[in-house]
């Protein structure tokens, strides 16, 4: 989200996240990535059912809790206080990850670092810190049925992050489905076809955001 001439452009993370709730559907087994993803919980449509699961070990996840509903015990894969549901279920990595891999889950929604126009997705080395490894992303975007990539239009230093290639180590190569922004919205229909610009954030133009984007897509 930007500011020009006294107005707001652009969605917050807590609006992104609320688009990214948009593409939910009603039975969708979903799981939320680390950062942005993991405000969708808190968007879920009323009346929708969705089963949220965690590759730390936990299917139905409700929203994040009040201060007084907070239990150490229950977190997500981002280490965050999550709350349960009457019919949550807890299991360990290895029944986790047969979902994940089996192509149990329905929708992902991951943040990013970089996308390419090919639908390539680098988020999880970050580059001049110390990683422990890939956690369950590589996982996510090879065993999913859609992959949903939330993340801001540019990085800090205003360089943009839906490029032509990815220049960091890669998650996964032509995965992507849709790549949901602080400026826009791009979806493919299939791993064969470029992005297509389906929709403008509030207050942002054409012009704008082909000016802020290095990516090759369809208007």
């Amino acid at each position: 989200m930007t500011k020009h001439d006294g107005l707001t452009k652009g969605w917050t993370r807590d609006q992104m996240a609320a688009r990214a709730a948009q593409e939910l559907q009603d039975g969708f087994y979903v799981n939320l990535g680390i950062g942005i993803p993991t405000l969708v919980a808190n968007h879920v449509p009323a009346g929708m059912t969705v089963t949220l699961q965690s590759e730390n070990g936990m299917l139905g996840i409700g929203p994040f809790p009040t201060e007084d509903e907070i239990d150490a015990d229950l977190i997500n894969a981002g280490k965050q206080t999550i709350s349960e549901l009457p019919h949550s279920a807890y299991f360990d990595s290895a029944a986790s990850f047969a979902m994940i891999r089996g192509g149990k889950i329905d929708l992902t929604v991951l943040g990013g670092m970089e996308v390419s126009e090919g639908g390539d997705i680098a988020n999880w080395m970050v580059p001049g810190k110390m990683i422990k490894g890939m956690g369950g992303a590589m996982d996510l975007v090879a065993g999913v049925k859609k992959i949903i990539v939330v993340m801001e239009h540019c990085a800090k230093d205003g360089s943009p992050k839906f490029i032509p290639a990815c220049t960091l180590p890669l998650t996964g190569r032509n995965v992507v489905d849709m790549v949901i922004t602080d400026l826009a919205v791009f979806q493919r229909p299939d791993h064969a076809s470029p992005f297509k610009l389906i929709e403008l954030a509030p207050g942002v133009t054409a012009e704008e955001l082909a000016e802020k984007t290095t990516a090759h897509y369809v208007s």
